[in-house]
C-alpha cells in the first residue's frame, strides 16, 4: 500500500505510472537499481509519516497510560524522595541525617516503612495520578495540534512538554506541599525527629495549613517549581521522542523492544535531570534555607511555620521560617560554606551561586538527581508505551474517536 502511494510520484519514460510496476512484483526486476532505491527511500519517508499518524492513540488511552505510568514511577521512588526531604529539611545543626544509606537505615529502624519511609504517600499518590493524567492529555493535544499546523516535530515535542507541565502544575503542587511536610514529619508526635510539623493525617494537614497559614500556603513554591519543571519536562520529552525515532529507524519497526524502551526513557529523563540541575539547586536553596528573624529579606513563596514542635532546648527562641523543597532528589543539606541566597529570584540565585561557588555549585547533588530522574522517567515512559499497546488490543474507546 505504501509503495503504491509513493509510486504515484514516479513515472517511466512513456508516462506509464511506475506504481503498476511496483504493484506487480513480477516486473520489479526490470527497473534500474537507482529507481528501486529512490522509491524505497521515498517509501520509508512516507511510511514514517504514516506511522506517526497511526501512532496517535485516543486521548483517554494516553491519559490513563500516562497516569498509571507516572504514578507507578513516583511510588517506586517515594522512599528515596523521603530520604531527600529529610536531608534537605533537617533543621538541626549538626544535621541528624548525612549519607543516603545512613538516612534510609535510621528512618526505617526508628519509624518503620509506612509512617517513616512512606510518610506522605497518600497525597503523593493522588497528586501524581492527577498531575500525570493532566500532563499527558495536554501533551498529546498540544503536540498533535502543532504538528498538524506544520511545526517541526522536535520543536513541537519541546513546546508540548512546556505546555503540559504548565497545565498539570495546579493539580500536583498542592499535593507536593502536603507530601513533603508529612515526609519530613514522619510519625505523629515523632519522638525521634523534631521537624516543625505535627499533623495527624493528610486531611488534618490540609485543614491545619489552610486555617493557620491560609489556603495559598498549599501553593508554596509554585513559581520556583515551574522554573525547574517546565524546562525539565520540555527537554525530557524532546529527547525521548527523538531517541524513539532513532530506535525505530534502527530496528525498522514501531515496536523497538523492552531494552530500547528502557534505554530511551531512562536516558531522556537522566539527561534532562542533569541539564536542569542548576535550577533544582536554586529551588532547593530558596525553599530550605533558614531565615533568621534578623533577616530583612522577604519572599512571597515562604511563610513561617505556625505549628512547630517545641524545641528541647530550655532557652526560648523565635520560630524560624523553614520551607520544604518540593523538588525531586537533588542537593544535600546546605553546608556552612554554602552561600545564603536571601532571594526568591531564580536568576539572582544562579548568579550568587556561580559567583561564590562556581560551576560546581550549580551541580551539587547531580548524581542522586540523575539516578532519580532516570529511574522515574524510565518507569513512567516504559509503562506508558506498554499500556498504550495493551489499550490498542483492548480499546476503551472506538478507533474513530482517537483524533
Amino acid at each position: 500500500m505504501v509503495l503504491a502511494r509513493v509510486a504515484n510520484f514516479f513515472t517511466n519514460g512513456d508516462s506509464t505510472p511506475t506504481h503498476s510496476i511496483v504493484d506487480d512484483g513480477r516486473r520489479a526486476d526490470t527497473m534500474p537499481a537507482e529507481s528501486v532505491r529512490d522509491i524505497t527511500q521515498a517509501a520509508a519517508v512516507v511510511d514514517e509519516g504514516m506511522d506517526d499518524e497511526a501512532a496517535r492513540p485516543p486521548y483517554l488511552h494516553a491519559m490513563l497510560a500516562g497516569g498509571i505510568g507516572g504514578t507507578t514511577g513516583d511510588m517506586l521512588m517515594h522512599s528515596l524522595d523521603t530520604v531527600k526531604t529529610r536531608q534537605q529539611g533537617d533543621p538541626h545543626m549538626p544535621p541528624r541525617y548525612t549519607s543516603m544509606g545512613s538516612t534510609y537505615y535510621t528512618i526505617w529502624r526508628q519509624e518503620g516503612i509506612r509512617k517513616g519511609l512512606y510518610g506522605g504517600v497518600q497525597p503523593a499518590f493522588l497528586g501524581s495520578f492527577a498531575g500525570t493524567v493532566c500532563f499527558f492529555g495536554a501533551y498529546e493535544w498540544s503536540k498533535r495540534t502543532m504538528i498538524d499546523y506544520g511545526v517541526t516535530p522536535s520543536i513541537a515535542y519541546f513546546s508540548a512538554g512546556l505546555f503540559a507541565d504548565l497545565a498539570a502544575a495546579p493539580a500536583y503542587v498542592p499535593s507536593e506541599v502536603l507530601k513533603t511536610r508529612l515526609q519530613l514529619q514522619g510519625r505523629y508526635n515523632n519522638p525521634y525527629f523534631s521537624s516543625g510539623y505535627n499533623y495527624r493525617s493528610t486531611i488534618d494537614a490540609a485543614r491545619t495549613i489552610a486555617r493557620n497559614e491560609g489556603f495559598g500556603a498549599l501553593f508554596y513554591g509554585y513559581k520556583a517549581t515551574l522554573w525547574r519543571d517546565l524546562p525539565f519536562s520540555a527537554l525530557q520529552f524532546a529527547f525521548y521522542e527523538e531517541e524513539r525515532n532513532w530506535a525505530k529507524r534502527y530496528v525498522g519497526s514501531n515496536n523497538i523492544g523492552l531494552l530500547l524502551e528502557i534505554a530511551t526513557a531512562a536516558s531522556a529523563g537522566g539527561m534532562a535531570g542533569v541539564i536542569t540541575t542548576p535550577l533544582d539547586v536554586v529551588k532547593t536553596r530558596i525553599q530550605t534555607q533558614v531565615n533568621h528573624p534578623s533577616s530583612t529579606s522577604s519572599r512571597s513563596t515562604l511563610s513561617p511555620t505556625k505549628h512547630a514542635v517545641p524545641s528541647q532546648s530550655s532557652k526560648p527562641h523565635a520560630t524560624q521560617n523553614r520551607p520544604i523543597s518540593t523538588s525531586s532528589p537533588s542537593t544535600t543539606l546546605k553546608t556552612h560554606g554554602a552561600a545564603t541566597l536571601d532571594t526568591s529570584s531564580v536568576l539572582t540565585g544562579l548568579k550568587i551561586i556561580y559567583r561564590t561557588e562556581g560551576i560546581a555549585g550549580w551541580f551539587r547533588g547531580v548524581g542522586p538527581r540523575f539516578v532519580w530522574t532516570s529511574v522515574q522517567s524510565g518507569t513512567m515512559l516504559v509503562l506508558y508505551q506498554t499500556l498504550l499497546r495493551r489499550f490498542e488490543q483492548y480499546p476503551l474507546v472506538k478507533t474513530d474517536e482517537a483524533l
